[in-house]
């Protein structure tokens, strides 16, 4: 597999006063200078790791109402770039303020905290954008979306969120990543009746906060479940050490469910302390502690911010212990880093490319980025399926909730058919992976389906 691996818009009460048609489909105003620098409908670059002097001359133009300019410049910077998603999803907003009739959602990503994350996420609502926009939008209406950069930040998540709300143009969010994040912020969503979609949080503590907060994902639930059957039915293994992160709520979750699915099938977890946050972590004597302990396999569960501790970790093992790992672990540097010492660890995560024999959507993800990418570019895809859904019911927030909500809703993608449970969460299980070596990622490591 390949991975690819100015500012808001007036208030509700004032949002089209005094303003030209044109100008109220562009972001130019905000009362908080510190998150306006964090958000773009493309009046500035956020990912500057992908920048260029056309994208940069893209944005330029844009934030002077100059469309025809803006549009030239991001199809010139595409074409040096071609999986640039903020590029895109640019484009994509510049070519629907030229048409004039839009409605508008954001994606909140953490390009400061995990760039390549951001990326993943990213192209999945690049591409969801790009094929309803060209089949004719929702409702004769083409989609706009704005990004915003929380960098996984608790307190910028929640501050985005509260400039969101009040943005009246904006009609959902998809995010937040982290599940740290996306429980700081639901409750402002929820409180000003805003729906969130997180494509990738998956935490319990997100299930049943509001009737306005939904996720793509499976809860952690389903994938630690997914992970232990594997380890104690079909790898016997009967003794697991656990390395998790004790201040990340999706890292918490993982290791808790995964704990009571293994003893539920007979199991048993070791007494190994391993904390990523721990300030005297040592990668280097997990391990020999765990075998110490009388380990047969370790877990890595870190959370999305300490990815490279859980590397750490495993390229310490060198292959001592068996390897386990949750869906964090899934991203292009996992391989990159790893290498050899990361072969053949097996993870749960929400989607792999073959899960589904016959879906489109890897087909159409390869054409369109190269690669049909990572189970977060699925999810996010399916996060912006399910809005682009609802809204075909009513372009209201109002109508937008009512619709997800509905017992019936359901839509068939990228991940299976998408329907929301009472709580938000979809009922869907993990799949298995393995690293094994491959020539996909360019890493000489790929994750490979597996079926014990």
């Amino acid at each position: 597999m390949i991975f690819w691996l100015n500012n808001r818009n007036d208030r509700a009460n004032q949002s089209n006063q005094g303003q030209s048609p044109l100008a109220s489909l562009f972001n130019f105003n905000s009362s908080n200078k510190s998150i306006q620098r964090r958000i773009s409908l493309a009046n500035k670059v956020l990912i500057t790791a992908d920048n260029s002097p056309d994208k940069q001359a893209g944005v330029q133009a844009f934030a002077k109402q100059d469309v025809a300019t803006a549009i030239d410049k991001f199809n010139s910077s595409l074409q040096m770039n071609r999986n640039d998603p903020e590029g895109w999803i640019y484009l994509s907003n510049a070519k629907a303020a030229q048409i004039g009739n839009v409605v508008k959602i954001a994606v909140i990503v953490p390009i400061g905290g995990n760039l390549n994350v951001s990326r993943e996420i990213l192209r999945g609502v690049a591409q969801a954008q790009y094929e309803v926009n060209n089949a004719g939008g929702i409702g004769g209406n083409l989609l706009q979306v704005e990004i915003a950069n929380d960098d996984n930040d608790q307190a910028i998540a929640t501050q985005i969120a509260t400039e969101l709300v009040k943005d009246a143009s904006i009609l959902a969010i998809i995010g937040h990543n982290s599940s740290d994040a996306s429980i700081a912020a639901a409750p402002v969503y929820q409180q000003g009746g805003l729906v969130m979609i997180s494509p990738t949080s998956v935490a319990r503590n997100l299930s049943g906060i509001g009737n306005h907060i939904f996720r793509t994902t499976p809860n952690t639930r389903f994938l630690a479940s997914t992970l232990a059957n594997y380890a104690v039915i079909e790898a016997r293994k009967a003794n697991i050490a656990i390395c998790a992160d004790s201040k990340a709520e999706a890292s918490k979750s993982f290791k808790e469910e995964f704990i009571a699915a293994v003893f539920e099938k007979g199991g048993k977890v070791t007494n190994t302390t391993c904390d990523f946050s721990d300030p005297n972590f040592d990668p280097q004597e997990v391990s020999s502690q765990a075998i110490s302990d009388g380990a047969d396999s370790l877990l890595l569960a870190p959370s999305v911010d300490k990815l490279n501790q859980g590397v750490d970790v495993a390229r310490a093992n060198k292959g001592r212990l068996p390897l386990l790992g949750s869906h964090t672990m899934y991203t292009y540097e996992t391989l990159k880093q790893g290498q050899v010492d990361l072969n053949g660890m097996v993870l749960a995560v929400a989607w792999h490319p073959t899960a589904i024999p016959g879906n489109p959507f890897a087909l159409k993800a390869k054409k369109f980025w190269g690669g049909a990418g990572s189970w977060r570019t699925a999810t996010a895809y399916d996060a912006t399926q399910a809005v682009i859904a609802g809204l075909r019911s009513g372009n209201s927030r109002e109508q937008l909730q009512k619709a997800l909500s509905n017992s019936g809703f359901s839509i068939n993608g990228a991940t299976g058919t998408v329907k929301f449970l009472p709580t938000g969460d979809r009922n869907a299980s993990g799949t298995l992976v393995k690293i094994r070596p491959g020539k996909n990622s360019a890493t000489g490591y790929d994750f490979a389906p597996f079926k014990p």
